[in-house]
């Protein structure tokens, strides 16, 4: 449950935080540390609206001590879980690089996430939007989740290789995995729109160890 709008969620819509043993905040984004944890909707305007509002030290029973930047923080071990697990779905030949190849992935329906740089070019990536439609026309797949906020510098080190300006992640376990943690760091700043809870799924973690 959230701490902020008492709204029970999947814990896939959760972040859990604790405190460090010098007393700070801190994500868990796997929930396994120890000690009493408190749950918040991953979304930052939430831990923002937690943090005016001393939230965290009525839930966590203690002084605790929030950064001013932990929305900052908690988005960049969002990113960093992110390019993680596109490296482990690159290294599961799940992932494919380079213009005609992630083209012919959106045509065919295989891709699940479509990924663009951020200094990937308009037109680029509009002809790859018409690659999603045709695929949706001929296939009735899913619409691929579009990934755009991360560098070409951020992709060249999670795939290792240079200049990688689009790319498509294909249907498997560590294809999904990456789909997951994209959702979940689009959450975070709202740049999708909230899906409905999944209530057969819905759980109260206000703790859990």
């Amino acid at each position: 449950m959230c701490a902020v709008s008492r709204q029970v969620l999947p814990e896939d819509r959760l972040i859990r935080f604790v405190t460090s043993p010098e007393g700070d905040v801190v994500a868990d984004l796997k929930a396994r540390l120890p000690g009493r944890g408190m749950w918040l909707e991953g979304r930052r305007p939430v831990i923002e609206e937690a943090r005016r509002k001393n939230v965290f030290d009525r839930a966590l029973k203690t002084k605790a001590k929030v950064a001013d930047d932990l929305g900052d923080q908690v988005a960049a071990l969002l990113k960093s879980q992110l390019l993680g697990r596109l490296g482990l779905a690159a290294r599961a030949r799940q992932v494919v690089c380079g213009f005609a190849k992630v083209e012919a992935a959106l045509r065919s329906g295989e891709a699940i996430c479509l990924v663009h740089a951020v200094e990937a070019a308009a037109d680029g990536r509009n002809k790859l939007a018409g690659a999603v439609r045709q695929g949706l026309a001929s296939t009735g797949t899913d619409e691929p989740l579009l990934v755009a906020h991360l560098t070409t510098a951020e992709l060249g080190l999670a795939l290792g290789r240079p200049h990688v300006i689009h790319a498509a992640v294909l249907d498997g376990a560590a294809g999904r995995s990456f789909h997951d943690a994209a959702l979940r760091n689009l959450r975070f700043d709202n740049e999708i729109c909230q899906q409905p809870p999944d209530r057969e799924h819905d759980i109260d973690v206000a703790d859990r160890r």
